[in-house]
């Protein structure tokens, strides 16, 4: 999200700090309060332990989960000052959730939130309708899953239309597949919740997708909670800039200090406690298709992993100008949030974890999917670190280091 946090004093103010960083918000709490305002759809596994909570109104997104029951802890970031308000904001509509569906480009000449011919600045910026306040209906859900679809037309910057088909595909995983896709021994005393999105565009129209009048990619963001000790963690590959680009892009709203932005050959340790407005991306020959967080003084480990096809680079460019090369852009972004000038209200606080597809080059009726996958873990410190070295090659002893005062 490159433009949220610009929001100050508006509907999409988000609620009180305290509410944001307090360790007591229970996943039943955030139900409860989420189908005051809307309807829910909640998955859970056998047990009722890993449960997640799913809005059909705002593009089936997953609004929170629980690795321990609904007494457990809500990881998501849920925006309660604009749910509460029944209004909706000109700009975006920040409702929160763990894993939304967006598409890009957001900037560029091949953008779909600005119109063609206005300038690139926040008066002009509008996320589309179709993925910001309109539903996607539902198709069919078990215990464990819900399927989305929707259909939609957008236009780019450039005057191109297109005919968008979408379909989300949201499955809450079994404590076997979770624990395989991490790569890990299974920990008992672990306590887990583990899910991911296969989001699908298909080209409706009659005309085929192409590089030269712009390209649409899938965009799944999620929105946590943050705290002073969150730090996001993102492994990369090593290597000379000559063959595999920057380490790290920074530069999306000016220079991070260092004190909340550390750059390694093999990982990027970036702050995600809501107090600074940044945003650092990751290119694809850099990104190892995963990247995570931890907040030490809540004991919360998260991890998502994503598709990247092997071999592709060229990925949409969303940065605010017209661009020399509009396929240059990131596969894999964080962004925290704080005010974007003094004295203004952040629109949350919250962090963000986001992943992206290639650009798409559909020709007519050809589709593109986009797995993200989001895992969260509780437990004791051992085992979380045992499980942290093993997925982003990192202890935990490291990651609480990475911003520690001298």
């Amino acid at each position: 999200m490159l433009a949220a946090a610009i929001v100050a004093g508006s509907a999409s103010a988000a609620v009180p700090k305290e509410k944001s960083l307090g360790s007591d918000v229970t996943f039943a709490d955030d139900v409860a309060f989420l189908r005051a305002h809307t309807e829910v759809i909640v998955l859970s596994d056998k047990r009722g332990a890993a449960q997640l909570a799913i809005a059909p109104a705002w593009q089936g997104r997953v609004m929170t989960s629980s690795a321990e029951h609904a007494t457990g802890r809500s990881f998501g970031w849920i925006n309660r000052e604009l749910i509460a308000s029944g209004k909706l904001a000109a700009h975006i509509n920040a409702f929160g959730g763990e894993d939304r569906f967006w598409l890009g480009p957001e900037g560029g000449q091949f953008s779909i939130f600005f119109a063609k011919g206005t300038t690139f600045d926040y008066a002009n910026w509008f996320v589309p309708e179709a993925f910001d306040t309109r539903p996607f209906p539902l198709v069919s859900r078990s215990s464990d899953r819900a399927l989305f679809q929707a259909e939609f037309a957008l236009e780019n910057y450039s005057g191109t239309r297109f005919e968008v088909g979408v379909k989300r595909d949201v499955r809450l995983l079994d404590s076997k597949s979770a624990w395989n896709h991490l790569g890990v021994p299974d920990m008992r005393d672990v306590h887990l919740v583990a899910y991911e999105s296969s989001n699908t565009i298909t080209n409706h129209g009659t005309k085929a997708w192409t590089r030269e009048s712009g390209l649409l990619s899938i965009w799944i963001l999620g929105m946590f909670i943050p705290s002073p000790s969150a730090t996001i963690v993102v492994p990369i590959k090593a290597g000379a800039e000559s063959a595999l680009g920057v380490k790290v892009t920074s530069n999306y709203f000016g220079a991070i200090p260092p004190e909340r932005l550390k750059v390694t050959d093999e990982v990027i340790f970036f702050r995600g406690d809501g107090e600074f407005r940044s945003k650092i991306g990751i290119n694809p020959r850099r990104s190892l298709g995963k990247l995570g967080s931890y907040d030490a003084d809540h004991g919360v480990l998260t991890i998502v992993q994503f598709d990247q096809p092997e071999g592709v680079s060229e990925y949409v460019n969303s940065q605010w100008r017209l661009q020399e090369n509009p396929y240059s852009g990131d596969v894999a972004n964080s962004y925290n949030d704080g005010p974007a000038t003094a004295g203004a209200r952040p629109i949350g606080p919250f962090f963000e974890i986001e992943s992206s597809s290639p650009a798409a080059a559909l020709a007519p009726g050809a589709s593109l999917e986009h797995t993200h996958r989001t895992l969260h873990l509780t437990g004791s410190e051992s085992e979380l670190d045992t499980v942290c070295r093993g997925v982003l090659g990192i202890s935990l002893a490291e990651i609480k280091a990475a911003f520690r005062a001298d």
